[in-house]
């Protein structure tokens, strides 16, 4: 795992089998339902070679209320918890300009990319610098084979700090 005294995206990235894609055909609805389903918060974007053509958030999509004249006061999408209703109401408003747009609409291409052989500090940088909460990983052709999330990072910082305890006790 270590290599000269350094760790990379590659020990740490949620490798191409166990992620979840999208392409920018696949409909706004079924990207919201994944969303919920499976608890994560955006996707890396491809064609059908696996080529990476962007990424896209959850942010993405609930800001797709505002992108499609929804009133500039409904960006709060999860209010408090004594109004649940008009939450309610405000996702079904969402979903309801949803309908018909894909992927392709809304995703930002050309996303910030690291390569498996990225330096872990330099990723774990470009997360905390930058807005993303995920960055594809990509092989010289431009594939997708992972992502490194910040997830992936805290429980990188949790392993490695284990690791040097367990040496320093021996």
């Amino acid at each position: 795992m270590q290599r000269n005294g350094t760790y990379t995206v590659g020990d740490f990235m949620t490798k191409k089998e166990d992620l979840i894609v999208v392409k920018t055909t696949t409909g706004v609805d079924e990207a919201l339902e994944t969303i919920v389903e499976k608890r994560i918060s955006g996707f890396p974007v491809i064609d059908d070679d696996w080529h990476l053509v962007g990424v896209v958030s959850d942010y993405d999509l609930l800001a797709l209320d505002s992108i499609s004249g929804g009133g500039q006061n409904d960006i709060d999408i999860f209010p408090d918890v004594d109004s649940s209703w008009k939450a309610f109401n405000r996702i079904q408003r969402l979903l309801n300009k949803t309908h018909g747009k894909v992927i392709g609409d809304l995703m930002t291409p050309a996303p910030l990319v690291v390569r498996e052989t990225t330096n872990l500090e330099d990723a774990a940088r470009l997360l905390l610098e930058t807005k993303y909460r995920r960055l594809p990983v990509v092989d010289s052709n431009g594939k997708l084979i992972g992502l490194i999330t910040r997830g992936n990072v805290v429980s990188a910082a949790l392993q490695i700090k284990r690791a040097i305890e367990r040496e320093q006790s021996s």
